[in-house]
């Protein structure tokens, strides 16, 4: 299928603030718009993330979907889904949802606020590749909120993670923009060292197996829930949507092994037990007020 450059829609659309800069297929434009359309009508009082994670069931898992092109640019694909994809696609949904905006035009715009440093979208460094920039970014933007406790007592959230982020620079043929542009490399390393050493309470898998009648409660259906790790130069392995079932937690995500999005019939503590360099999880949730 060929994907639209929107210079050549510019004329029909009227999307000027977007000539150049974004790819996606009159399909993904098309369902945006009726997802957007339905939820008016569908929603009702429905957690906004977990409503729009849902209507992405079963469709096909992707990797690197937004490592296209020589330049850096909007992305827009709703056919195929990573993880972190699957996230960003939700909530720029939802806010747009909470913002009563419904056009491809706002769903982009909220798309680019989400995923770019700032809302800003320059260059490959722009991006926010690490799950603490994007937690960080989207925090500071009012978009999402951290759920942990401000005060003790802390509740589920018994952990703390030490930031101490480097992949990225440490492996830059790993990355297409990175191996073509070695100049974007300090950058990146510039950006983990101002991360590195930052502390955020979070809650260790073993918690996870608490019931929602505990302090474990304070999570609700469609919080973004990220699982962190403490090796490999990395912050997080994973990032998905938490949602209650049968008072146990479960996660709705993209899988990279079941190879498309699914909510998980096994708890969330089944899944991360069998996940050795996961250690638990940071939780946030949309702003809507």
């Amino acid at each position: 299928m060929k994907r639209i450059a929107l210079l050549f829609l510019i004329m029909c659309t009227g999307l000027c603030a977007y000539a150049k800069h974004i790819e996606y297929t009159s399909e993904d434009s098309a369902r945006v718009v009726q997802l957007l359309k339905d939820a008016q009508e569908l929603r009702g009082t429905e957690n906004r993330v977990f409503y729009f994670g849902k209507k992405f069931l079963n469709l096909p898992y992707v990797a690197h979907t937004l490592e296209l092109g020589n330049t850096e640019h909007l992305i827009v694909n709703l056919h195929e889904l990573d993880c972190t994809t699957f996230v960003e696609t939700v909530v720029a949904l939802a806010l747009c949802d909470l913002q009563d905006k419904r056009t491809f035009d706002d769903f982009c715009n909220n798309l680019t606020h989400i995923r770019f440093r700032q809302g800003l979208m320059t260059d490959y460094t722009s991006r926010l590749h690490y799950f603490t920039w994007w937690a960080e970014d989207n925090e500071q933007l009012g978009i999402v909120k951290d759920i942990t406790p401000q005060s003790a007592p802390w509740g589920a959230f018994t952990a703390i993670q030490t930031v101490n982020i480097n992949y990225m620079s440490s492996h830059p043929m790993l990355y297409k923009q990175l191996k073509s542009h070695p100049a974007f490399v300090p950058t990146i390393k510039a950006y983990e060292q101002a991360s590195n050493g930052k502390k955020f309470r979070y809650i260790p898998k073993q918690n996870l197996a608490w019931n929602q009648s505990s302090a474990l409660g304070t999570v609700k259906d469609g919080d973004i829930v990220a699982m962190l790790t403490d090796n490999d130069g990395l912050d997080t392995r994973h990032i998905g949507i938490a949602f209650w079932q049968n008072g146990r937690l479960h996660l709705l995500h993209a899988s990279s092994l079941y190879k498309k999005v699914l909510m998980s019939k096994e708890t969330f503590h089944e899944y991360e037990m069998k996940q050795p360099k996961h250690t638990g999880i940071r939780v946030f949730r949309l702003v809507e007020n």
